[in-house]
């Protein structure tokens, strides 16, 4: 489990076509301290098992089905990336839970900077609008983020200069995709919602 607070910004230092997946390596000084073989680190909100480490850089494989449903497919050497290892049991959660697992991609739509923030829209596919609300959470490339404005197609976030500094978000121009993950208690309530109901249909036919 991780929280959505990237701990730095690291860079794509090779890729290795596999044919049905694609090898990362990955430099990251700080998320490679003590990294070991089997460990998970979040690349972009994506969470990637790491195959080797040396120094300050790890190589992880990414199969076909996560290229094709997060952004990663569009990395290539030099790109930065949001990297987080996993929260460790009893530490503070600084963001919200955050599993890893992309729900879907968006795209940076525009950018409204500000005296002392700046507010970025972005696109939003439609089957995770109904996850999406005004104040609630949501992570970008792996960054936990509040939700300012929800709308059918998009929502926007305000950022702060930390987060424009220190994330991949202070690089993204307008056409940029990002991933996108929604909050893991909006599919658990709609979920046992929709079992509910269910049961309670069925219940009354009989």
């Amino acid at each position: 489990m991780f929280t959505g607070i990237v701990e730095e910004l690291g860079e794509v230092t090779a890729v290795e076509n596999l044919g049905d997946a694609s090898r990362f390596r990955l430099r990251g000084p700080v998320v490679t301290d003590g990294a070991k073989h089997g460990d998970s680190i979040a690349v972009n909100g994506v969470c990637l098992t790491v195959v080797e480490h040396e120094g300050d850089e790890f190589t992880a494989d990414v199969m076909a089905e996560t290229l094709n449903r997060s952004s990663l497919g569009a990395l290539g050497v030099g790109s930065r990336v949001n990297l987080e290892r996993p929260t460790a049991v009893g530490a503070r959660l600084g963001g919200h839970i955050v599993q890893g697992h992309v729900d879907g991609t968006g795209a940076v739509l525009e950018r409204k900077p500000s005296e002392n923030w700046e507010i970025i829209k972005i696109s939003l596919p439609a089957d995770l609008t109904r996850y999406v609300v005004e104040k609630g959470s949501i992570t970008v490339d792996g960054i936990s983020l509040t939700v300012v404005d929800a709308g059918l197609d998009h929502f926007t976030v305000s950022l702060i200069p930390t987060t424009l500094a220190l994330t991949t978000l202070g690089l993204k121009q307008p056409g940029d995709p990002v991933n996108l993950e929604v909050d893991i208690v909006a599919k658990y309530v709609e979920r046992l919602l929709t079992t509910t109901q269910g049961a309670g249909t069925q219940g009354a036919g009989q």
